[in-house]
């Protein structure tokens, strides 16, 4: 295990969200990653290399098409998710997810498309911008474990990247924690 005292995400950037009618914008989210689109395929699908860096845990395999349950980390409630395509090592969707693998020298594009509540969109895109950075760590075989939610938000640098990507999208920061600007 590696160092998170060490670990500080870089600026914000590689993202953008499409603005869509209703409460949710799709959020794109490109990294290039040094590892081959094969490994990078097995850390997208493989349960125990999601527990490893993702802010999730499968209860199955996700590189076949099916139903997989998914445990978003800090909320203990399971939600079944379908598995709509998985074209190994190139095209994942899943439920209102779809993740994109190029071969880029001796790496990988990664793309990643996931339609989020618009509120908390800069919130998506901080947090699997740090997801991304824990990714490439862990194929590096320098894993700083996984760093999600509550404990990702602790980092001073978690809003750095928040209000980052907010002004790259053109909206407010959102306010944490909910309701806390409102009026009693």
């Amino acid at each position: 295990m590696g160092d998170l005292g060490q670990y500080t995400p870089g600026p914000a950037g590689g993202a953008q969200a499409r603005k869509q009618e209703g409460q949710k914008w799709t959020l794109i989210l490109v990294r290039e990653l040094r590892h081959s689109p094969e490994k990078v395929w097995q850390a997208l699908t493989d349960p125990a290399h999601l527990r490893e860096w993702a802010p999730f845990d499968a209860d199955g395999h996700l590189d076949k098409m099916g139903t997989v349950k998914i445990t978003w980390v800090g909320t203990g409630r399971p939600l079944e998710i379908t598995v709509t395509r998985a074209e190994a090592p190139r095209v994942l969707e899943y439920t209102d997810t779809r993740w994109e693998l190029e071969p880029l020298g001796s790496g990988t594009r990664l793309t990643l498309w996931a339609n989020i509540d618009r509120r908390f969109i800069s919130w998506g895109a901080a947090g699997w911008h740090v997801a991304f950075d824990v990714l490439d760590r862990l194929l590096a075989g320098q894993p700083i474990g996984r760093l999600t939610g509550a404990d990702a938000m602790k980092m001073t640098a978690w809003h750095r990247l928040v209000a980052e990507y907010a002004k790259q999208f053109g909206i407010e920061s959102p306010i944490w924690p909910p309701g806390a600007a409102q009026e009693p």
